[in-house]
């Protein structure tokens, strides 16, 4: 994880999964909070999936993105469609907006973190820092310069 859009959409999904926790927890005390899951169990396990992806993100599996995105996109997916045609028969409720905000936050999330690792996946794999490259990947630039140095025989005086 070299690139800063990397850091940014890990320190998102923390805050997304922390902001769906807050929900969950919030719903199964029965307080409303302007946002409700779709289902409470499913809802919990989804916690805990994404947590998993979390940790398989951050150490830049591509799997962790894969299952990121298939939870994130059949459970917020399916609500997002759902409130969209909602929306467009008639429903307009705020919390019908904001749910859709969230489910679509729920969609777009995914999709961008595992575009981030299919595009960051060759730099992962053949990783090139020039601040060292130049020291350990010359190995044919030192012989060449010992060669020299051995041929030179300077007297220091």
């Amino acid at each position: 994880m070299r690139s800063m859009a990397s850091y940014l959409l890990l320190i998102f999904m923390v805050m997304f999964w922390v902001f769906r926790l807050i929900v969950s927890f919030t719903s199964s005390i029965g307080q409303d909070i302007g946002f409700a899951p779709m289902n409470i169990n499913v809802e919990i396990v989804l916690l805990f999936i994404t947590l998993v992806s979390i940790a398989l993100v951050g150490k830049r599996k591509l799997i962790g993105a894969i299952l990121y995105l298939v939870s994130y996109g059949f459970y917020f997916g399916v609500d997002l469609y759902n409130i969209v045609i909602g929306i467009l028969a008639g429903s307009n409720t705020i919390a019908s907006y904001s749910n859709a905000i969230v489910s679509f936050i729920g969609v777009v999330l995914p999709v961008s973190v595992f575009f981030n690792m299919l595009i960051d996946k060759n730099r992962t794999n053949h990783p090139v820092d020039k601040k060292t490259d130049w020291f350990y990947k010359n190995e044919e630039f030192d012989r060449k310069l010992d060669e020299r140095a051995d041929q030179n025989q300077y007297r220091n005086y």
